[in-house]
């Protein structure tokens, strides 16, 4: 269902907008959770490690993917504020052509790179097999990740975040039942976890397809509106391409510092890959804020209502902090129990380790709040290209403590890469805002005289 957010009050928007977000956001990691806590329990701690290594390089690659996508939805969403149907149209169908595309190309070059990049990750030898069977059946599903992202980003840009969780409730079901299914029945290994997240993905990215066919009239298109537009796929690629370096360009940084955290041992990397988790569990609120200030920042813009820009900020950002206090206590009251879904109680010396890295991270969780809502809402006022140097940031952050701080304080260094990178993101990000407003202002300004 469409949902206008030019309209009514900025904090019951971004509520009624973030809650359904959060809950397909949760559920995506609980069907990633499934696969770390039936590895790391049915396979063991080296499989649990082989998973978790490739953790950076498959966010560098599918989070490229994923932000292409999202910067790809937000002149749609532009195109919706102003109410200006068939140009939104046109932009889907360039969408489409644009997403084939680099899915296809992408797939070729990264499947083709896989154990090399792993290689030069330092991955040990003992788990880099078990890896690269987990990492390259992933890449080999990306068409079925541009499916799902670019149909779920143009739903988003409507509105509709409701959609999208629906399919994703179906979809961690259905992983569920493939990991038993290809681990423990078939005996498939690590290989089994990513032919299960593969296949859920593809039927999520095929019910968003069908779904926006059958019930979307917005989106019915004609034979005209199909062919291949030189402008749209400009502002599109303008958008999408610097979102998906966003990611990358940060991802840089992690694949640095996985490379660090693999130089120490599998034990590390085991430990990482279970406080990782959950901490990923816990910053999904953070993710559904970032998402709905792209598509409430686009369909103000596109309103030309900035007033209404700053008052939505406001309004996540102390969504942001309350959240931020909440989930220090839920880390220092039951973040050791909840470990346990990932790692065996036997396993002191890896859980404490674990422990130690959440504990550290939440501490900071209000700085990336700021992170995902602060950037997030610039590239849906349409400054898509700031965002990379918020990534470059990060990437100079994670760099720093993987080059210098890991090899002289080790573990300890690794848990504060992330609030480092955090904090310099917000060094960049908070300015640029300012910056972003007055730009928009003065464009507002000439489009009304």
């Amino acid at each position: 269902m469409e949902k206008d957010m030019t309209k009514g009050s900025p904090m019951r928007l971004i509520l009624g907008f973030a809650v359904p977000l959060l809950f397909g956001l949760l559920f995506q990691q609980f069907y990633s959770m499934v696969d770390t806590i039936i590895v790391g329990h049915y396979l063991g701690v080296d499989a649990l490690a082989a998973v978790g290594a490739t953790g950076s390089v498959n966010f560098l690659i599918v989070g490229f993917c994923m932000g292409v996508c999202n910067g790809f939805a937000i002149p749609i969403a532009q195109e919706y504020g102003a109410k200006h149907e068939e140009h939104l149209r046109k932009y889907v169908a360039n969408c489409v052509w644009l997403s084939l595309i680099f899915a296809v190309v992408i797939t070729v070059a990264v499947v083709i790179l896989c154990r090399p990049i792993l290689q030069a990750m330092k991955t040990p030898v003992n788990i880099i097999d078990g890896s690269y069977s987990y990492i390259v059946i992933i890449f080999l599903g990306i068409p079925v990740t541009f499916l799902y992202n670019m149909t779920a980003a143009i739903l988003r840009s409507l509105g509709d975040s409701k959609t999208p969780v629906v399919f994703l409730v179906m979809a961690a079901i259905l992983n569920i039942f493939l990991d038993l299914l290809c681990i423990i029945v078939f005996g498939m290994g690590v290989a089994g976890a990513a032919v299960a997240t593969v296949v859920s993905q593809a039927v999520a990215g095929m019910c968003c397809l069908i779904y926006m066919y059958k019930k979307y009239t917005i989106l019915k298109l004609s034979k005209e509106e199909w062919r291949w537009d030189r402008d749209c796929v400009g502002k599109l690629c303008n958008m999408g391409i610097p979102m998906g370096l966003q990611y990358s360009i940060t991802a840089i940084g992690s694949v640095i510092l996985q490379s660090a955290v693999n130089g120490i041992g599998s034990a590390a990397v085991a430990a990482v890959t279970a406080g990782g988790k959950l901490s990923m569990l816990l910053m999904c609120p953070f993710d559904a804020m970032g998402s709905t200030m792209a598509t409430y920042g686009g369909q103000n813009v596109g309103a030309g209502d900035l007033e209404r820009v700053n008052k939505g900020l406001k309004s996540c950002t102390l969504l942001g902090l309350i959240y931020s206090v909440i989930a220090v206590g839920i880390v220092y009251l039951a973040g050791r129990s909840l470990l346990l879904l990932f790692l065996d109680a036997g396993e002191e010396a890896i859980l404490n380790n674990a422990y130690t890295f959440i504990r550290t991270n939440v501490l900071f969780y209000f700085p990336l709040a700021l992170v995902n809502i602060v950037r997030f809402l610039i590239q849906g006022m349409g400054f898509s290209k700031l965002a990379v140097f918020a990534g470059a940031f990060e990437m100079l952050a994670r760099g720093l403590a993987g080059f210098v701080l890991v090899p002289f304080f080790g573990f300890r260094a690794v848990c504060f890469a992330n609030p480092l990178a955090w904090i310099f993101a917000d060094i960049f990000l908070i300015p640029a805002f300012f910056y972003v407003r007055r730009i928009m202002a003065g464009i507002l300004e000439k489009s009304k005289s």
